[in-house]
């Protein structure tokens, strides 16, 4: 018993001796990474800053500092593994990480993939950092593309992570991808009113709004003749592009084309129906030449139209009469 206790205490003197053999080298080791791992973060902002005076080479610079960085890492776990173990060499590292990187790269396929759509991102550049964009059902802001996944704030305040990999497989409307940006909408004015009066009105109406740009310049076009209106379409582009310009255009314009439309006289109706009831007498039952089908057209005679009233009062005359024989069957009866 004696000689096992002494066998274990043996033991741990060896690893108490060991650790302290080893301390300097650990605290070393430490204060080398520290010193790497800062002057990765400060290669990423050298390299953040540089790029961010030019508008093109932004999401490039991006890519370099996070490689950078990202190698100065790796480089400084090197150098530590080193000072730490003396007989570690960084060849037996590689060598494990190929024989591991199979199974590594089934693992973990989808952030590899969303890292790889990431960077293509990144130096493709479909879109930049606070460009607007519209991926399926989500539109808004895009805060930060990183190598995961792109961050989109939308403009009701909510945060939206979209994996990147989504992002380059799929369409991407970016709607501030150019300076200028059309907007539309369909006025719809009556079928008694003047169509070129309207256009001119319509006109008038946009070139006195301030943020409608002269040149493109606005145009009308007629678009349809509708079941209750004859829908004529303003056309107007603004700059810049983004979506509260777009709100506070289209809310000063539609309201000038209104106020002057209603000022001259046109009319903006809205969707009417007209009910047509076709006549099935007893004079006209089964005789299709002699019915009223819609509106009166062709040769012939056609039965005139009955009103609701008349036939409501010929129905209650009908009624009065089937009372009246009804009760002089039961008197009769009486007697």
């Amino acid at each position: 018993m004696n000689i096992q206790i002494s066998a274990l205490w043996d033991k741990i003197q060896g690893m108490i001796n060991g650790f302290i053999i080893l301390l300097p080298n650990m605290v070393l080791a430490v204060i080398v990474f520290a010193i790497f791992f800062f002057v990765a973060r400060t290669i990423k902002q050298i390299v953040k800053r540089f790029t961010s005076r030019y508008r093109h080479a932004r999401n490039l610079g991006l890519v370099l500092g996070r490689l950078a960085q990202g190698t100065t890492i790796l480089i400084g776990l090197f150098v530590a593994l080193s000072i730490l173990i003396p007989t570690f060499r960084a060849g037996d590292l590689v060598q494990l990480l190929g024989i591991s990187g199979v199974a590594i790269g089934f693992a973990f396929r989808d952030i590899l993939q969303n890292f790889l759509s990431g960077i293509l991102i990144l130096l493709t550049e479909p879109f930049r950092i606070n460009d607007q964009i519209v991926f399926k059902n989500f539109e808004g802001t895009v805060e930060n593309i990183e190598t995961r996944a792109t961050i989109l704030k939308t403009y009701d305040g909510r945060r939206i992570v979209i994996p990147n990999s989504e992002l380059f497989i799929n369409s991407v409307t970016v709607n501030t991808a150019f300076e200028n940006r059309r907007l539309q909408y369909d006025v719809g004015i009556g079928y008694s009113d003047d169509i070129d009066r309207a256009k001119e009105l319509i006109l008038e109406a946009m070139h006195s709004v301030n943020g409608v740009l002269k040149d493109p310049a606005p145009d009308v076009l007629l678009m349809d003749l509708a079941e209750s209106s004859v829908n004529i379409r303003a056309r107007w582009w603004i700059n810049p592009p983004r979506r509260a310009d777009d709100l506070s255009s289209r809310d000063r314009v539609l309201s000038a084309i209104k106020k002057k439309l209603l000022e001259n006289g046109i009319d903006l109706p809205y969707p009417t129906r007209q009910i047509l009831f076709h006549d099935q007498t007893e004079e006209t039952d089964g005789d299709r030449s002699r019915q009223r089908e819609g509106w009166p057209a062709g040769k012939g005679e056609y039965p005139k139209p009955r009103r609701i009233s008349d036939s409501i009062r010929k129905l209650a005359q009908l009624q009065a009469q089937r009372n009246g024989k009804v009760d002089s069957q039961i008197t009769n009866d009486e007697t």
